[in-house]
C-alpha cells in the first residue's frame, strides 16, 4: 500500500500529475483543488499523500490500480468521506471536487445545494444526498484547513489571490469544465498579474 510518493513534478495533466521517482515515472490522480495547488511546483520535489483505488470491472478481469493525490491528511480524509455520499464514488469525486474541500464542506454545512449543484458532475438530486449524508459530519472540514503543505507552503493557499478563486467559481457556475476555467485564468493571470480583482478578470476572459 503506498501512502505517500515523494519525486520531481515533471508535468501535470488534465485530472493527473505526473511524478519521476528515480527511474520511474509514476501517474497520480489529482482533483482540480489540488491540481491548483501544484500549477506552481512543476519542475521541484514534491510529496503527494496517497490512496488507492482499483478502477474497471473485476468480473471481466480488467482492474487497473490508479493512486490518487493530496497534499495533507484533510484534504485526503475529506476526499473519501465525499466519497461515501451516495451516487458519488471515487471517479466522480475527482471531477466534482473543483474547489476547496473548506468550501465544499461549508456548502453542505450549511445545506446550499444551489452552491454544490455548481460543482462537474454535482446535479440537484446529488447534492441533495450528499447533504443528507453528509451534513453532520463535515463539521471539521468546514474550519480552516490548518497545517503546511509540501515545501513548507501552505496547503490551502491559492495559487493566486482571491480574485482568481471567486472567478473560478463563476466559470464553473456559467458551466466551463474545470481545465477549460483554469486555462482562461492562466492566461488572464499574465496579463493582470497575480492580485487582480474579480470583475477585471472575467472583463479580461471574456474581452472580444
Amino acid at each position: 500500500m503506498i501512502t505517500a510518493i515523494r519525486g520531481k513534478l515533471r508535468k501535470l495533466l488534465d485530472e493527473e500529475a505526473r511524478l519521476e521517482v528515480g527511474s520511474l515515472d509514476y501517474q497520480v490522480l489529482v482533483p482540480e483543488f489540488v491540481h491548483r495547488q501544484l500549477q506552481s511546483r512543476v519542475g521541484e520535489e514534491v510529496e503527494l499523500l496517497t490512496i488507492h483505488y482499483f478502477e474497471g470491472n473485476p468480473m471481466q478481469g480488467k482492474v487497473i490500480p490508479r493512486l490518487i493525490g493530496f497534499i495533507n491528511e484533510a484534504e485526503l480524509e475529506f476526499f473519501e468521506l465525499f466519497c461515501t455520499a451516495d451516487g458519488v464514488g471515487t471517479r466522480k469525486a475527482i471531477k466534482a471536487l473543483a474547489r476547496p474541500p473548506q468550501e465544499v464542506a461549508r456548502a453542505i454545512q450549511q445545506e446550499d445545494g444551489k452552491w454544490l449543484s455548481t460543482l462537474p458532475g454535482i446535479g440537484k438530486a446529488s447534492a441533495d444526498k450528499i447533504i443528507a449524508a453528509l451534513k453532520t459530519k463535515v463539521v471539521r472540514f468546514s474550519m480552516a484547513l490548518g497545517g503546511s503543505g509540501i515545501g513548507g507552503h501552505p496547503a490551502t493557499a491559492p495559487v493566486v489571490g482571491k480574485g482568481y478563486e471567486e472567478a473560478l467559481h463563476a466559470l464553473l457556475t456559467l458551466g466551463h469544465t474545470p481545465a477549460d476555467a483554469r486555462g482562461r485564468l492562466d492566461k488572464a493571470h499574465a496579463v493582470l498579474g497575480p492580485n487582480a480583482p474579480t470583475e477585471d478578470i472575467l472583463r479580461e476572459i471574456y474581452r472580444t
